[in-house]
């Protein structure tokens, strides 16, 4: 086990990397601002580095609002944060004190959309946890779907792609005439439910004219969840506590 300034003090830090990723970013992104208390609580309890991607964003910020606030990458939010922003310690139910026992479900949860969609990093046995890909690669939950799906990356290269605007044509059949604004109107702790669903067939025929409210993300995962149970008999896993 290594002790937080090992972590804490490396060479070649990412944090300066990201942050000019982020300034060059093809797609809107606010930096959340960060507490670092909470930053060195979570580094430690994952026990990565400041030389890594998810090590930077989880000590150096609060996580990151990407295209008006669609996608919510989890860091250590502070004081100032939106509204309802939950910190990637929270979402994972990560223990108070530091654990060395504690490890994430099926995986570690890094990142949320308006949709219900889950960006998880997998664990050390995907196959056994019932998820695609392998070790430490980055899988979506896709609400559309009710299913997982492997991205081909792990979570430097995964948050260099959302960076780079490849989000547009991942999220292609799933965005809406006026979607930005309703977007923004949100808190970071809501997302959106469609009636009818975006995983039937009416929901996908006409994604203009279905009904949409909003409510808390911690509802929204779980209709995602009993839909799953309740269709095929197939239960997801830990989508994140929201």
């Amino acid at each position: 086990m290594r002790v937080l300034n090992e972590l804490i003090n490396v060479e070649d830090p990412a944090w300066p990397v990201l942050l000019e990723e982020v300034a060059g970013a093809q797609v809107p992104v606010e930096v959340v601002g960060g507490d670092a208390g909470q930053g060195g609580a979570a580094l430690l309890q994952l026990q990565v580095t400041a030389r890594s991607y998810l090590g930077g964003i989880v000590l150096n910020c609060g996580g990151l609002l990407v295209d008006g606030g669609w996608l919510r990458v989890f860091g250590s939010p502070g004081a100032a944060a939106p509204a309802g922003l939950p910190g990637l310690a929270e979402v994972n139910g990560m223990p108070a004190a530091f654990d060395p026992a504690w490890r994430p479900d099926a995986g570690l949860v890094v990142a949320q959309d308006v949709l219900g969609g889950v960006f998880a990093l997998n664990g050390a046995d995907p196959a056994g946890d019932g998820r695609p890909g392998g070790p430490g690669e980055v899988v979506y939950f896709a609400p559309e779907a009710l299913r997982w799906d492997a991205l081909g990356a792990g979570y430097s290269a995964w948050l260099s792609w959302v960076l780079g605007g490849d989000l547009k044509g991942f999220y292609d059949g799933v965005r809406w005439t006026g979607w930005r604004e309703e977007v923004a109107g949100l808190k970071a702790s809501e997302g959106l439910s469609f009636y009818p669903p975006l995983w039937s067939a009416e929901g996908r025929g006409d994604l203009e004219g279905a009904d949409r409210r909003t409510v808390p993300m911690a509802e929204l995962l779980g209709l995602s969840r009993d839909s799953c149970l309740q269709l095929d008999g197939v239960d997801p896993g830990f989508l994140g506590i929201a």
